[in-house]
């Protein structure tokens, strides 16, 4: 499945955005509070209200009112976000929208609105499979049956909490098709916040070996799990190092007494390998990303924000064609960034830009820009394009 547009209306900075088309690799280019750290907030905001529920999600941002957009009343007006995703549902690809309405009535956050909907058939409109309201609604339990017409589906009525999102529970059964996947989606997206001095030194044995986490904090963890129960996907990822690291003729992995996995990266200008706790912060990671991006079981949605940092320019050509190989395995990415390398490596229908006006958001795609698209066409970079001020409303970095 695929994310193929997302909706956002009174949330934070996006009062009234909707991009569309979105690629399986989308990166995202701003000034620093422009929003794209918001953009991604949206999953986790779901995230949360799938953990919880609504109102703990709200809290855990500063409350309704501080995630409403400026300018809006509390009392009057509504967030609205709408997701729309691909997915195969009887051996055919189906476009379903997720839809969620979240209000304050008497303090309080209400789910004003859930719904989940597709086509059942080539003609017609779509069909609400799902549909909640204050707390109460329906799902169809043959949702599948396209044998039988919308009046012979099955309606299961249910009551939940006015906070609490209807796909929570029903998201955990298969019979409900849509539900299911998007609930997988949301709980098994993944935030990189990878920091050099988390994945530095030696960790205990106890916790996640196989994925790596957010921080990096259990990169050798993962690493010594690929080499022990991976080893094929391990050795690509340690060619790959050889190949794409400047300077770095090869990897050689050496399980210690205790358990603890060591790297020994062999330098050109060396004729001793070295450790890794030695080598540099960027060599670091780029190996912890080449961890994630060859995880065997892909993350379905994976969010990035500034890869560059600490790493050599000459390697953003090689990092943006990691990213993209990875999406094409099924795992969805989006990406932020102010480096211009990085930028260079894209194609057009990959990039958009956020501008922020009167404390309100607005995005823009560089395939949408006559001009942009027209340099492109005669070979010019996406990234030098940005730097001379192409990107109207962004200045360059």
């Amino acid at each position: 499945m695929r994310i193929e547009s997302i909706r956002l209306k009174n949330f934070k900075a996006f009062r009234d955005v909707h991009l569309k088309e979105i690629p399986p690799f989308l990166v995202v280019v701003g000034a620093n509070g422009s929003g794209k750290s918001t953009l991604f907030e949206v999953f986790g905001f779901l995230h949360d209200c799938l953990k919880g529920n609504v109102r703990q999600a709200l809290d855990k941002r500063g409350r309704f009112a501080e995630v409403l957009s400026r300018g809006c009343d509390p009392a009057k007006d509504t967030i609205l976000v709408e997701l729309q995703y691909r997915m195969e549902i009887t051996g055919k690809e189906r476009l379903v929208t997720y839809s969620l309405e979240i209000g304050e009535r008497k303090g309080a956050p209400v789910v004003l609105k859930e719904l989940l909907r597709y086509k059942r058939g080539r003609y017609g409109s779509p069909y609400h499979f799902l549909s909640f309201s204050n707390g109460e609604g329906y799902a169809i339990t043959n949702e599948e049956d396209f044998n039988k017409s919308d009046e012979e589906l099955d309606r299961e009525t249910q009551n939940v909490a006015p906070d609490t999102l209807a796909i929570k529970g029903l998201g955990q059964f298969e019979r409900f098709k849509a539900a299911n996947a998007f609930r997988k989606l949301i709980e098994n997206w993944h935030v990189s916040d990878f920091h050099i001095s988390a994945a530095r030194g030696r960790k205990d044995a106890a916790g996640e070996t196989e994925h790596l986490s957010e921080s990096g904090d259990n990169l050798p963890l993962v690493a010594r799990y690929l080499h022990e129960q991976a080893p094929e996907v391990f050795q690509r990822i340690l060619a790959t190092m050889a190949r794409r690291v400047p300077g770095v003729e090869s990897v050689e992995p050496k399980l210690m007494d205790d358990g603890y996995l060591t790297l020994r990266f062999q330098d050109g200008s060396f004729k001793t390998p070295f450790l890794d706790r030695y080598v540099s912060d960027g060599t670091i990671k780029m190996f912890a990303y080449l961890v994630l991006l060859h995880d065997p079981r892909p993350h379905p949605l994976l969010c990035v924000e500034e890869p560059e940092n600490q790493l050599y320019p000459r390697l953003m050509s090689e990092l943006a064609e990691e990213f993209r190989h990875y999406s094409t395995r099924g795992g969805q990415v989006f990406v932020t960034t102010h480096s211009p390398d990085f930028l260079n490596a894209l194609e057009l229908h990959e990039v958009c830009w956020l501008v922020k006006q009167q404390g309100c958001t607005q995005i823009h795609r560089a395939k949408d820009n006559a001009q942009i698209a027209a340099y492109v066409a005669e070979g010019d970079q996406l990234g030098y394009l940005w730097k001379q001020g192409f990107f109207n409303g962004v200045d360059p970095q």
